[in-house]
Order: C-alpha cells, then structure tokens, then sequence
C-alpha cells in the first residue's frame, strides 16, 4: 500500500486500481468511477486479506458490510478503516469517503487516502468531526475464525439405534391416522346415503294455522239443501224468468196500453203485438 504513495489518477479519471475492479466485477464503468474504494479492494486483494477488509466501490455499502459483520466502532485504531461525511452527519447511508488509519495521535488521525485532493493517493492528517464510523478488518477476522472453531466442534446428530420388536401385525395399522380418517369418510358416505332415501316418506301432520288475538274465528261453510228442496228452488226460478211471449203463444190475450187523456177507450183484439227486438222468441 504504502509503495503506491503519489499515484495520480490518468486523463479521464482513469486509475490502474479501478481498471482492476471493472475487470474483477466485468463492468467497465468502474474504470473511470472514484476510486478510493477500490484502492482499498486492490491493496486487500494484493496481501491476502479480501475476507476482513470486504470488497466495494460504494462506500455505504462497505460499512454497511462492517456492521454486519458486528465490526463497526467510533474508536479508531491503527489498520482501521475510517468512514467521513462531509456534511458532518453520522449515518452510515451519508458517508462520501473512505481511507486506512496509519496512526492515531490525540483527537487527529493519520490516514492514508486515494482520490484526494481530485487526483491523489498520498497521506492525510484529519480531525475526527467529520468522521462517521471505522471499520475493524481485526474483528471480522476474530468473528470468522470463531465461526470456524465452532463448525469444527459440530457433530452430525446420530440417532440411537432402534430396539427391534415382535413383528408388525396388519391389524395396527387400524389405529394409523389413515386408518381413521378412511373410517370417518366411510361412515359419512353411509350417514348422507341413509339421509336421501328417507326423502319424500315422512307423514305430514294437520296443521292449523294460529289465530291472532281478537280475530274472528272462520266462517264455517253452510250445507247444501236436500236434492228435492234444491229442484222445486230451481223451477220457481224458471217461472220467474219465462218471458210474457211465451204466455202469448198459449193463447193468452195481450194488453195494449193507452195513454191517459186522449179519449181513446181501449179494446181489445185479437192481433198480436209487435215483438220487441230484445224479446226472446
């Protein structure tokens, strides 16, 4: 890291360190993207240390990764990575830059950085204001290898031997859950086929409709007359609609009418009179 002290960024934003990492990701945009991320990423790779120090261009997102990994202090130490906003704020989502501490004097911190002042990779002294958080790669590392001691003294669960038993007899297979759910659905087939032959056979008893309070009780219809008493009713209706042409047809002289002060005294004879038009023949 140290050899790389006074490397300038080429023309177009250009940098050996982000050509690395468009190489490693496949992505060409990283060639000319700011790059004191993947300064970071390279010199990690370079020594053998990528598992501790994570692997990013985008500065949230690496300390982020620190604080998953339960590796993230506000106490710097050397070999730390030291995460700056320079708004001053102290969430991880607004950090802008990133660099390695080198030393720790007082209240300042000895860094060194890439891509600072536009083009450099050189050495910087910074108050901690401006200071976000710091990354312990050191940490990381004692978290995986006790991840490792403790998967080491895993042991596959071995299940106790089986006591062997009598023989296995059909009729247990009765008491199974399958046996009785098999039993309940037969036992329902049967229940609904019983149900639907008694359909349309039970009696229907007399119903009387109930009655409101204060309400008049049915009129009970009255009897029919004997046959007799019936038939001598049905003639004197008869008689009462025979039409008076039928009496002239006898034989039975017909009256004529004559008006009242005209003189004329009436008589009687022997023709008929005229048939109204609404008169039955």
């Amino acid at each position: 890291m140290r050899q790389e002290l006074g490397y300038k960024e080429k023309s177009g934003q250009f940098t050996k360190f982000g050509q690395w990492y468009a190489d490693r990701v496949q992505d060409t945009q990283y060639r000319d993207a700011p790059w004191c991320d993947m300064f970071l990423a390279w010199a990690a790779d370079k020594a053998g240390i990528t598992t501790y120090v994570g692997e990013f261009a985008w500065t949230p997102s690496h300390a982020a990764w620190f604080i998953q990994q339960g590796a993230w202090t506000r106490e710097p130490e050397p070999g730390a990575l030291v995460f700056y906003d320079w708004g001053g704020g102290k969430n991880y989502k607004g950090i802008d830059h990133v660099g390695v501490v080198e030393r720790v004097e007082g209240k300042k911190i000895h860094t060194i950085e890439a891509n600072v002042d536009r083009v450099w990779l050189k050495r910087k002294t910074r108050e901690t204001d401006k200071v976000v958080g710091y990354g312990i790669p050191r940490m990381v590392k004692g978290n995986v290898e006790k991840l490792a001691e403790i998967r080491s003294a895993e042991r596959p669960f071995v299940s106790a031997p089986r006591a062997e038993g009598p023989p296995a007899s059909p009729l247990d297979f009765l008491g199974t859950p399958p046996a009785l759910l098999a039993f309940m659905v037969l036992m329902t087939v049967v229940l609904s086929l019983r149900v639907s032959r008694r359909r349309g056979t039970h009696r229907r008893f007399p119903w009387r409709r109930p009655t409101r309070a204060g309400a008049k009780p049915p009129v009970k219809p009255q009897a029919k007359p004997p046959a007799k008493q019936q038939a001598k009713q049905q003639a004197k209706q008869q008689a009462k609609r025979q039409p008076q042409s039928k009496l002239h047809q006898e034989g039975q002289p017909a009256r004529t009418r004559v008006p009242a002060g005209s003189g004329h005294v009436a008589t009687r004879h022997s023709t008929p009179a005229r048939r109204k038009p609404y008169e039955p023949t």
